[in-house]
């Protein structure tokens, strides 16, 4: 059998090289977090988000009725952004609210706000 020239070995080098990053890249998006769940868990979790205590949510059990029904949430806040800033600080808008400024608190860190935000806003 012919040894392959350096030109084939670098080719080859550089195929097995590529191919081990594909099968890298779509291994770790597997193993990456899924926001939305990310965000339902922090969101239903008594310890964090703890909406289910004033809000209904559906699939939530025992939720309080405080708050709204977190319902159409994109009807009620077609920006984002300000579901965002609803979330991170409510007594923005109401200074009466009596919902805790999850964001501003730090009762959530920035990457379980952004989740919970993905969270709220699918439903």
């Amino acid at each position: 059998m012919r040894k392959p020239t350096t030109p084939q070995r670098a080719a080859t080098a550089l195929a097995l090289v590529l191919a081990s990053g594909i099968f890298a890249s779509a291994a770790s998006a597997e193993d990456a977090p899924n926001p939305l769940a990310e965000g339902k868990k922090a969101t239903f979790d008594r310890q964090k988000g703890n909406c289910l205590s004033c809000h209904a949510i559906e699939g939530g059990e025992m939720p309080g009725n405080v708050g709204p029904p977190l319902v159409k949430m994109k009807e009620r806040f077609p920006d984002k952004e300000q579901l965002r800033k609803q979330i991170w600080d409510p007594t923005k808008n109401n200074p009466n609210s009596i919902m805790p400024p999850f964001g501003k608190f730090g009762l959530l860190n920035e990457q379980e706000l952004a989740n919970v935000v993905e969270y709220i806003y699918s439903l």
